[in-house]
C-alpha cells in the first residue's frame, strides 16, 4: 500500500505473556511495535509506564479500583481508554496478571500505513473533537504525535475499551504486532510529561531523535489570582 513501510505492519500478534510483566520492562519493548486497527497501522514511538495502585502516585489506579479504571484491574493485554479534558480519548495496555492495575500510556507514532485515512479522522469527530481546522494540512509526522491525535489516527474511542489485543479473533479489532523493536541504544527515557504527581519518575520512553515523538512538558500547576 502506498506510504506503508511493509516490514514494519508485519509480524506475529503480540502474545498475553509479552503484557504480563511490569509496565516500566514492556513500556520501552513496545518501541517500534505497530498497532494496527482496521485500515490504519502506526509504529510506535514513545510511551510512558504506569504502576500498580499505591506505588505511583501517577497512576489513575493509585487509590484502587473505580468503575472508571476498572479494565486496568483486569487481564494483560487489555486495552484502557480514557476520556479526558472532556473532548479527548487516550489508550493504554494493561500490564501484569489480573487485579495489579499497572498499564503503559500509547504516547505517540508513526503512521506506516493509511495515512489518508488517518489525515481525514482529524477533521470527522467520530471518536474525539476535531484536532485540525477543516482544510488545514497536517503533516505526516503530527498525525499520531500525542496520547490524543494518536487515538484518533487510530480511530480508538470509547467502544474499544476492554478491547482484548491478543486474541485475535475480530478481524476490525486493535491489535499489537511484533513490528521491528527499536534498537535498545536508540531508546531514551525521562519524566513523564503533564502529571503532577510523580513527575520525576523516568518512566517517559521514546526512540531518540524520531520526528514523531510528542514535545516535553512539565506539569506547571494552576494558580489563583490574589
Amino acid at each position: 500500500m502506498p506510504g506503508a513501510r511493509t516490514s514494519e505492519v508485519a509480524g506475529r500478534v503480540l502474545d498475553r505473556a509479552f503484557f504480563d510483566r511490569p509496565a516500566p520492562e514492556v513500556a520501552p519493548d513496545l518501541l517500534g511495535r505497530v498497532l494496527v486497527h482496521g485500515p490504519v497501522a502506526v509504529r510506535l514511538t514513545e510511551v510512558e509506564a504506569y504502576g500498580p495502585p499505591g506505588t505511583d502516585p501517577a497512576s489513575h489506579t493509585y487509590r484502587g479500583r473505580t468503575p472508571r479504571n476498572a479494565v486496568m484491574f483486569g487481564p494483560p493485554g487489555h486495552l484502557y481508554v480514557y476520556f479526558t479534558y472532556g473532548m479527548h480519548y487516550c489508550a493504554n495496555f494493561v500490564c501484569l496478571p489480573e487485579g495489579m492495575g499497572s498499564g503503559v500510556l500509547l504516547r505517540a507514532g508513526e503512521v506506516v500505513r493509511g495515512v489518508e485515512e488517518a489525515r481525514t479522522r482529524r477533521h470527522r469527530p467520530g471518536t474525539s473533537a476535531p484536532l485540525t481546522s477543516p482544510g488545514r494540512p497536517v503533516p505526516a509526522r503530527d498525525l499520531a504525535r500525542g496520547p490524543a491525535r494518536l487515538a484518533v489516527a487510530l480511530g480508538i474511542g470509547r467502544e474499544l475499551n476492554g478491547a482484548d489485543c491478543c486474541s485475535g479473533s475480530r478481524p476490525d479489532g486493535l491489535q499489537v504486532l511484533e513490528g521491528d523493536p527499536a534498537d535498545p541504544a536508540s531508546v531514551r527515557s525521562g519524566p513523564r510529561t503533564g502529571v503532577s504527581s510523580g513527575a520525576d519518575t523516568p518512566w517517559r520512553f521514546w526512540i531518540d531523535g524520531d520526528p514523531t515523538v510528542s514535545p516535553y512538558r512539565k506539569h506547571v500547576p494552576k494558580t489563583r489570582p490574589s
